[in-house]
């Protein structure tokens, strides 16, 4: 394991403790079930990219689901039926162009240092991405996070919902479906821990106005570029 594979094992074992990534498993089991999985058909091929913790691919219903992740260790968490690529976001050379219908990122591009490397990791996502297929994005949302966004040590690119849809556009991808603010910050903001209350809180969007401090963008690839007519994708 290399040096920052070390320091990043030794900061996410701080983070979260055993006993809090037990807790975190089950929040996404709901999230998969009861909001992720409308937007993915159980015959889709899945890439969950900076998989970390595997809780969105594990939870997800897909044929054939795939964790993209640098570290190595990603293996110790991820299902028996979960692809592992260790890989590059910005060069995932083991997936051909056009083969996937959904990539997914969650909390991930924070920790890129900067925004070329986000746009790049846009690019490879349509290249990879099938065409009609999407990618869906829960990050958080810097605009409600002024100064809480920093208090993560691995945190170094700033980016707000509107922001990461500009990026997404200058990769080819259109955003139709925002949400400003979606879930809480993290598991161990607000958001509800047990499995009914976090079920109860995907419920109520009006919720989402007060404690949502992450934001969710889907786009698509659309079979060729559509021009710029003034329209802006649909907010939540």
């Amino acid at each position: 394991m290399t040096n920052d594979a070390t320091e990043l094992e030794k900061l996410y074992n701080q983070r979260f403790p055993k006993a809090e990534l037990a807790q975190k498993q089950l929040i996404w089991e709901v999230l998969c079930k009861h909001f992720f999985q409308r937007y993915i058909d159980p015959s889709a091929t899945v890439v969950d990219i900076g998989a970390g913790y595997c809780e969105f691919i594990n939870n997800i219903c897909a044929e054939r689901k795939i964790a993209v992740d640098l570290n190595p260790d990603v293996r110790r968490f991820a299902d028996p039926t979960v692809q592992i690529i260790n890989a590059s976001c910005t060069e995932i050379s083991q997936l051909g162009s056009a083969s996937v219908d959904v990539v997914f990122m969650s909390n991930f591009l924070e920790h890129l240092p900067t925004k070329q490397l986000v746009l790049d990791t846009f690019r490879e996502a349509y290249r990879i991405l099938k065409t009609g297929g999407k990618i869906i994005i829960l990050q958080p949302n810097i605009r409600f996070l002024p100064g809480e966004y920093w208090d993560f040590f691995d945190h170094h690119t700033p980016l707000t919902d509107q922001s990461l849809v500009e990026g997404l556009h200058l990769a080819g991808l259109e955003a139709d479906t925002i949400y400003p603010r979606f879930l809480p910050y993290t598991t161990k903001s607000r958001l509800p821990k047990a499995a009914w209350l976090v079920r109860l809180y995907l419920l109520v969007p009006f919720a989402w106005r007060f404690l949502g401090k992450q934001a969710l963008v889907v786009a698509v690839k659309r079979e060729r570029p559509t021009s710029d007519n003034g329209l802006r994708p649909e907010l939540h």
